[in-house]
């Protein structure tokens, strides 16, 4: 797709923190109008208008909903903190519910999950990953009784300490098989996985075990900013072979939405239509071919 005046492709979706500095109505306004039939929201620009506006403005644009980003943040010990942070999730199930039930046809219940990094002053990896899991043992009910898929997202090492004490897919897979597939699963983001010497045989254990609840793609590209977190660049861009991470996930049988998340400060200070046209472009040079 060099031409910009071509469809986009498909299963193409844009993800809203792509476009972070974008408000809901223009997100919407600007991923429609490119042709692009899928998005993923996150919860601030979704509580900026409120939820029932948020369904009614998605119903409207005639957009799929892809996913729903973000709950976790599960490592805090036992108190007041720790239970503040599981009503929030258990708010962000209900966001996914009605998000997901607005949408066109074809969208899907995920709720993305960021695990936490450590308590401040702790160094209890092993008890932080374990209050994780508890964490979802307690959410899992409820998300299941709302339709809502939860989906551990693994984030690269470098995150570990401070956002993510699950670092890999297998991880997030070893965690996950305590539940049914249909109620937690995982997110494949290929800017967090792409360095795994195991993330081809992961990936493929995640499908037979019907647990690819979303795939999600960007590119790392070295030297990384000075804020790690705005590291992610266009499909292409930079070092990952999208070619064997988009086969593996389509060889699972994976036929759903795959979306686009970019956090970078130059993308974003960019105008917003220019980045979903940019990222459709990109996306069809470097997924879609992979795509077959």
């Amino acid at each position: 797709m060099s031409p910009s005046s071509q469809t986009p492709d498909p299963r193409l979706s844009i993800n809203q923190a792509t476009i972070k500095h974008a408000d809901l109505v223009t997100a919407l306004r600007v991923t429609a109008d490119a042709g692009v039939r899928s998005i993923g929201l996150w919860r601030e620009p979704v509580h900026a208008v409120g939820l029932d506006v948020a369904a009614r403005m998605l119903s409207d644009s005639g957009l799929r909903f892809s996913t729903h980003c973000r709950g976790g943040f599960f490592t805090l010990p036992a108190g007041a903190d720790r239970e503040t942070a599981l009503d929030d999730n258990r708010r962000a199930i209900e966001e996914t519910a009605t998000l997901a039930a607005a949408g066109a046809e074809g969208s899907t219940a995920v709720l993305v999950l960021v695990a936490g990094g450590l308590p401040a002053g702790s160094r209890d990896l092993i008890g932080a990953r374990e209050r994780v899991r508890d964490a979802i043992g307690v959410l899992a009910p409820e998300a299941e009784a709302a339709g809502v898929t939860l989906a551990i997202e693994p984030l690269h090492p470098m995150y570990a300490s401070d956002r993510a004490v699950i670092s890999t897919l297998g991880h997030a897979l070893d965690i996950a098989s305590d539940f049914a597939p249909e109620v937690v699963g995982a997110a494949v983001d290929t800017f967090h996985i792409w360095w795994d010497p195991q993330v081809l045989e992961q990936i493929a254990r995640a499908g037979r075990e019907n647990r690819i609840a979303t795939y999600q793609v960007c590119d790392w590209k070295t030297p990384l900013a000075a804020d790690v977190l705005l590291s992610r660049h266009y499909t292409g861009d930079g070092v990952i072979d999208f070619g064997s991470l988009t086969r593996a996930v389509v060889a699972t049988g994976y036929d759903r939405d795959i979306e686009v998340e970019i956090f970078n400060a130059e993308i974003w200070a960019d105008a917003p239509e220019s980045v979903v046209r940019r990222t459709a472009e990109t996306f069809a040079a470097a997924v879609s071919p992979h795509l077959a």
